[in-house]
């Protein structure tokens, strides 16, 4: 059984009684006026739907800020017809199954980021996490570009049915990029990467650090902080700043390095329940995904400015050191990351045909941006290296 929950809501109650005294007072009053008078009403008759959402981020993430953000916005543009109760991630929420229930329709929906479902199908990956920028130097910025405007979006709709999921995805929060991570040690080439115990992210990302000889393993995040104090792990990565420092990581290593590529684009997204998405209007649904897609530009400028003033706080007042990324891991990581590119495009077609899109659409658009972005890193390292002296 689904679970939504719907409430009928009249409004213009006075406008309908109104009509109905003016109707009956008239001398023509006849069955067929009546008969209009009620579909009038029936018209003006709408009703609540409120789907409860779980997510597999806890309270204090930025993902749970930016979600009720999203949640306000579906209220206010259908009218308060479409109403998501936001669940943040309790003790006893298990990730493992959350589609599984949402397919089935035992939820109404959930969040959770795209990557987390590669076993289900490794094409997960180009929509929620692809790694050194697929190999075709994609960023946040033209990842959305791409799933906007260069047939991304529909290649998305078309991975559900891919997974044999009933559920409808919805795009919601671009993040990125991830820092390479915390160290006990500063590191200057892989040579000393590959001295660690390191905690990376699942999928791609995570089995191109193997190929490359790291010592690579993966864990729920709420596991990183405890896991580096009993010395499970001795490096690790999460996110970014402000999700680093919400999990305490600085407490522990000092060593930040700012750049990395295994995760330099990251999507958060929701599912509904195919069946759900169907029972609400065409007018609500859009409405949905224009805050959708609203929401999207929202999280890249919020969490710029909050990633910011985390970094600021981490090295000004917790003895966090930033650190260059050493040249070698780029070129490193950026091959071991081809390869599994090639590898899943010659075993699986729509992995295949997702990515030729996407390459279709860097062929034209990365230089171009590229090159624009360039200037503005310059400018950009100019002023902060200005401020540090």
């Amino acid at each position: 059984m689904i679970c939504v929950q719907v409430e009928p809501v009249f409004q213009n109650r006075k406008a309908i009684t109104d009509g109905v005294e003016e109707v009956i007072s008239l001398k023509n009053f006849t069955l067929v006026s009546f008969t209009v008078l009620v579909l009038l009403a029936s018209s003006l008759a709408h009703s609540k739907t409120v789907i409860k959402v779980q997510m597999i981020m806890g309270k204090d993430s930025p993902e749970y800020v930016m979600a009720n953000k999203f949640a306000t916005d579906v209220l206010a543009l259908t009218g308060g017809e479409v109403v998501l109760k936001i669940l943040p991630k309790l003790k006893t929420t298990e990730t493992k199954g959350l589609l599984e229930r949402i397919n089935k329709g035992e939820i109404g929906g959930g969040i959770a980021w795209t990557h987390y479902w590669s076993s289900y199908h490794p094409a997960t990956m180009l929509f929620g996490s692809p790694t050194a920028g697929a190999g075709l130097g994609f960023d946040n910025i033209s990842w959305v570009s791409w799933f906007l405007y260069g047939g991304g979006r529909e290649l998305y709709d078309q991975l559900w049915s891919e997974m044999g999921m009933n559920i409808k995805g919805v795009m919601l929060q671009p993040q990125g990029p991830e820092a390479l991570g915390w160290f006990k040690e500063p590191i200057k080439s892989m040579e000393d990467f590959r001295e660690y115990t390191y905690r990376a992210p699942p999928g791609i990302p995570g089995q191109a650090y193997v190929d490359l000889g790291v010592d690579a393993v993966t864990m729920a995040g709420s596991e990183i902080f405890p896991a580096l104090k009993n010395g499970t792990i001795d490096a690790a990565e999460w996110c970014c700043p402000m999700p680093d420092r919400i999990f305490g990581l600085h407490k522990v290593l000092k060593n930040y390095y700012l750049q990395g590529i295994h995760q330099n684009v990251v999507n958060t997204d929701m599912y509904i329940n195919g069946d759900l998405w169907k029972q609400i209007s065409t007018q609500n649904q859009k409405a949905i995904l224009i805050a959708a897609d609203a929401s999207m530009m929202h999280t890249i400028a919020w969490r710029m400015h909050e990633n910011g003033k985390a970094l600021k706080d981490l090295t000004d007042n917790h003895g966090v050191i930033l650190r260059d990324t050493p040249k070698d891991y780029f070129t490193e990581y950026s091959q071991a990351a081809q390869k599994l590119y090639k590898k899943f495009s010659s075993s699986n077609p729509f992995f295949r045909k997702v990515y030729d899109s996407m390459e279709k659409f860097a062929q034209s658009t990365v230089p171009f941006w590229a090159q624009a972005q360039s200037s503005n890193a310059q400018i950009g390292s100019a002023y902060a290296n200005k401020i540090k002296k």
